[in-house]
């Protein structure tokens, strides 16, 4: 039996394990799953190992020079100390780690969301009222780019707070704040539901080429 045919058989028989949480939750589809989240995490390992920590390691420490070995010390330094989390008696010194990585974290993401959504977004919201010259229908694009500004207004209204605070923190809105409130929440309906449908149908299409692998490999290629 070949290597291939093994692979085969081991994947037909994975996905009848995984098919098994529909009958309820088993030791069967708690095995697959183990098994597969086992896999993943070695293998991101060895791949992290390999091709992140020695190569970092090899032009940083292993160049000799002061600069290079400081620049390769503080992220294994900050590693070792985030590895103290998982013992009680050490566990502060791993939040000074800690706190650095959700620091750099908060504001890389910071700058990814300005630059990369914001940004962009009000520049797409802007030009999508400018008209075409010689546009087909202007009347049409017109529209859309009047919805696509009012969907974004009232999106930010419903998900912002805005409006009047009371004594107790919470916030009362007039009525037009409610209003386009309201129709925010529509616009972010809507998308969601967009978003359900493709992933149904997405889920769909994966699980039709499984019944084809399935009746493939019964029925011998």
């Amino acid at each position: 039996m070949t290597l291939d045919q093994i692979g085969l058989i081991a994947g037909f028989v994975f996905t009848l394990m995984i098919f098994s949480y529909l009958l309820g939750d088993n030791f069967l589809y708690r095995l697959a799953v183990y098994i597969f989240a086992g896999i993943a995490s070695g293998y991101i390992t060895v791949v992290t190992i390999e091709g992140v920590v020695l190569p970092w390691i090899r032009a940083t420490i292993g160049t000799g020079e002061l600069s290079g070995i400081v620049v390769g010390v503080v992220p294994l330094a900050l590693g070792a100390l985030l590895l103290l989390k998982g013992f009680r008696r050490y566990s502060r010194l791993g939040n000074v780690a800690l706190g650095f990585l959700i620091g750099v974290g908060a504001a890389v993401g910071l700058v990814g969301a300005i630059s990369g959504t914001l940004l962009p977004l009000i520049s797409d919201t802007a030009r999508s009222l400018q008209v075409e010259p010689g546009a087909g229908d202007s009347g049409l694009q017109l529209f859309n780019g009047f919805l696509i500004v009012g969907g974004v207004i009232c999106t930010l209204i419903f998900f912002g707070h805005f409006g009047r605070r009371n004594a107790d923190g919470t916030i009362t809105r007039g009525p037009v704040g409610r209003t386009l409130g309201t129709v925010g929440q529509g616009f972010v309906v809507v998308a969601l539901a967009a978003l359900y449908a493709g992933a149904i149908i997405t889920g769909l299409a994966i699980l039709s080429e499984r019944l084809a692998y399935m009746l493939t490999t019964i029925g011998g290629g």
